[in-house]
């Protein structure tokens, strides 16, 4: 499938799409310690939020939204600008065909363009495919931090990873 999928910029028409594949990554727990479902005010909030240098990238099959990724900012002081945080989400029924990789691949472009030396990311000791993606396209394991957050009550480790992209 990843031939076929269209990765372009977010549009605000894409938010109801993003919170609905954000949402899943919460039912799932797979990807992130939320564990509330967001609303629309939610997502339309943290949608604004992401213009200029954090882009949020969307992946369209069919006409439809199928995944996303965003860069997010990593720390506010001006030491860490040229950091980003990076969140990749796919809809669980087409997870594992490729659309993370069309993402990835487009969003560490505009990273560049948008003068960011490192991008670093937060996942889920657990989440294999995750990782995987990851590995293959260049990030580095660099620590776990140990029982980080709580999901469903207990403590959960959180394992970090990085790669140099200029």
């Amino acid at each position: 499938m990843g031939a076929s999928v269209i990765i372009r910029e977010a549009r605000a028409a894409d938010i109801q799409c993003i919170l609905d594949i954000y949402n899943q990554g919460i039912e799932d727990r797979i990807a992130t310690l939320d564990t509330d479902k967001k609303d629309i005010s939610y997502m339309t909030d943290w949608f604004n939020n992401h213009q200029g240098r954090y882009k949020i990238l969307v992946a369209e099959y069919n006409n439809t939204v199928v995944g996303w990724a965003s860069l997010n900012p990593y720390n506010n002081r001006c030491a860490y600008s040229g950091v980003a945080d990076l969140s990749i989400y796919i809809d669980r029924e087409e997870r594992g065909k490729g659309i993370g990789k069309c993402l990835l691949s487009l969003l560490e472009e505009k990273a560049v363009q948008n003068e960011f030396h490192k991008i670093v990311l937060f996942t889920f000791p657990f989440n294999t495919l995750g990782q995987s993606l990851y590995q293959r396209s260049g990030y580095q394991v660099v620590g776990v931090f140990k029982e980080q957050g709580i999901l469903d009550g207990h403590f959960v480790d959180v394992l970090a990873m990085e790669k140099i992209i200029s």
